[in-house]
């Protein structure tokens, strides 16, 4: 098998709204969509369209929230296996997109906070060739993230790491321990300089001397920047009509690392994150674009 994901799993709920509000403005709400959502679900369920054999570590609620996320990932042929549920309620993200785009998020976690490592079948991780990690928001609980910790020393295959920004605001330290167990990091731009107090370039430095292979930096319409510290390379990104830049980032992911596991060279990874990523930003939410 190729690919398992470990992060959140959230339920999506997108309100298309006139404006994004500052404190104390009240905004109107346009329209409603409610999709399956999570960092790591985004990425995991965009392998699958790209025709990869995949897989999820994560826990939801018993709720219909739960029933409704794990409909979703065997919807695209995600083995579930691995996914947990649990007395409570399962994770959800308000989603709040403008005109132009853009969007500010509230997560309430929920029992994603609560994956033990002593729950995750270690036999069944080792099927797969690559572990792609996300973040948690660690607000009820750590466990799921020294889960993390932990499965990356006992995997034997490819980790790729993309700690997003609630990670990336608790600091390197935090994640130093998940960071030196990395082969592919893929922070964003705003990301790499919370990490490091750096500019991307100077911060790729940074990871690569902790023991990591390859960095990967998405830089927004800049495209993104990709370094192994022999070489540096800028893949543009593609001009496309922006409606929502949910998932944007997970979307890239997932072609990047499509493209990785093919044996493509980095420029070529590069090009098809950026690709999958322009497919991903013309559509309302993370997972309705299509190949």
């Amino acid at each position: 098998m190729d690919v398992v994901g470990f992060g959140a799993l959230n339920v999506d709920k997108i309100y298309l709204v006139d404006a994004i509000p500052a404190p104390g403005e009240e905004v109107f709400v346009k329209d409603l969509r409610i999709h399956s959502g999570g960092s790591a679900s985004n990425t995991i369920v965009g392998l699958s369209k790209l025709g990869l054999e995949t897989g999820y570590i994560g826990k939801v609620g018993t709720d219909p929230e739960g029933d409704f996320l794990m409909d979703d990932l065997r919807r695209w042929g995600v083995d579930t296996t691995l996914v947990l549920r649990e007395e409570g309620r399962s994770g959800c993200a308000m989603i709040l997109v403008d005109e132009s785009g853009e969007r500010v998020i509230v997560v309430d976690p929920g029992v994603n906070d609560r994956m033990r490592f002593e729950e995750i079948d270690l036999d069944h991780v080792s099927k797969f060739e690559l572990l792609h990690l996300t973040s948690f928001v660690c607000r009820n609980g750590m466990q799921s993230y020294e889960a993390q910790k932990r499965l990356v020393r006992e995997f034997d295959g490819i980790v790729s790491f993309d700690p997003g920004s609630i990670y990336a605001r608790r600091g390197l330290k935090f994640i130093e321990d998940i960071v030196r167990e990395t082969d592919i990091f893929m922070p964003n731009e705003i990301e790499m300089r919370a990490l490091t107090g750096l500019d991307y370039k100077e911060g790729a430095e940074v990871i690569l001397e902790m023991g990591v292979d390859v960095v990967v930096v998405k830089l927004g319409d800049k495209g993104c920047y990709i370094t192994d510290g022999r070489k540096e390379i800028i893949v543009p990104a593609y001009e496309v009509d922006v409606v929502d830049t949910t998932g944007a980032g997970d979307a890239f992911n997932a072609g990047f690392i499509y493209a990785y596991l093919k044996g493509k060279d980095l420029e070529e990874c590069g090009r098809m994150g950026n690709y999958v990523a322009s497919l991903c930003i013309r559509n309302v939410g993370a997972k309705s674009w299509e190949p």
